[in-house]
């Protein structure tokens, strides 16, 4: 593997640490960054790194938010299991049930039919003017749910009934549910939270699923892109998340809106003229 590939999967990587958790769409970058740096490697190979990279975003997770997620206590205490942490997995397991159902009955077609960037550009100009009206719209409502422990099987259900529409490239998983969840009555900061939490699983089965369906067997190339992709997409993840929650709490999510309305449009006219 040359020095070339190298930095371009950092770039990609990069790319992928930042945009899988502000709301403005990791795929919708993808596409663009793509068309400027495509790997030198098989199409089957490609279409599994897209997804397989966002393993180092989820650890990113992990590690931030361990003392939360985790319910077990090393100790030989009674009270060594959290059953407030086990309660919010099993809603978190609720929440994953809608888009894994339809995930992995309609994967190929939803690649077939969706990934170009005509719907990228949409979707994302969709979103960002329904994000500018949602909190246009929610500026003196009070929240229902400040707290992720308030959140109930039946909010969590229907926050992963948002989570389907980001199966539809463009979207953004965490754009999509962090809008259903304020529809609903969530602050911004426990509707950031139980998002990246809804994540883990998420991605973790998507990553599993591209795998298996590629094969086990990779080259040393493809293994070092890979590693080299998860690795630059974890840390940069650590410092998207962070930079979030500071934001939301002092800030709303119009500025993401007017971001992804002028990337549908660079899209447009990107694929418009030079395509």
């Amino acid at each position: 593997m040359d020095f070339i590939e190298i930095i371009k999967v950092i770039i990609i990587g990069i790319v992928e640490g930042i945009t899988e958790w502000l709301p403005i769409s990791s795929t919708g970058h993808m596409i663009l960054v793509e068309q400027f740096l495509h790997l030198n490697m098989s199409e089957s190979f490609i279409e599994m790194f897209r997804v397989v990279i966002q393993l180092g975003a989820i650890m990113a997770v992990v590690v931030i938010y361990w003392k939360k997620i985790f319910p077990f206590s090393f100790t030989k205490r009674k009270d060594a299991v959290n059953k407030d942490i086990l309660l919010l997995w099993v809603k978190i397991v609720v929440a994953c049930i809608p888009a894994g159902i339809i995930g992995v009955l309609f994967d190929d077609k939803m690649d077939e039919l969706f990934y170009n960037h005509q719907t990228v550009a949409i979707t994302l100009i969709l979103y960002g003017i329904l994000f500018i009206i949602i909190e246009n719209r929610n500026k003196h409502r009070r929240n229902k749910i400040n707290n992720i422990g308030d959140i109930t099987y039946q909010t969590a259900f229907i926050i992963g009934l948002f989570q389907v529409l980001s199966l539809i490239p463009g979207t953004s998983r965490s754009g999509v549910t962090i809008l259903g969840a304020i529809l609903i009555g969530t602050s911004r900061t426990v509707a950031a939270e139980f998002t990246f939490f809804l994540a883990i699983p998420v991605m973790f089965g998507a990553s599993l699923f591209k795998i298996v369906k590629f094969g086990i067997a990779f080259t040393s190339a493809e293994l070092a892109i890979l590693i080299i992709g998860v690795i630059v997409a974890y840390v940069v993840s650590v410092i998207a998340i962070k930079f979030l929650v500071s934001y939301i709490k002092k800030h709303d999510f119009k500025v993401f809106g007017w971001y992804r309305i002028v990337l549908g449009i660079v899209v447009i006219l990107y694929f418009t003229l030079f395509k």
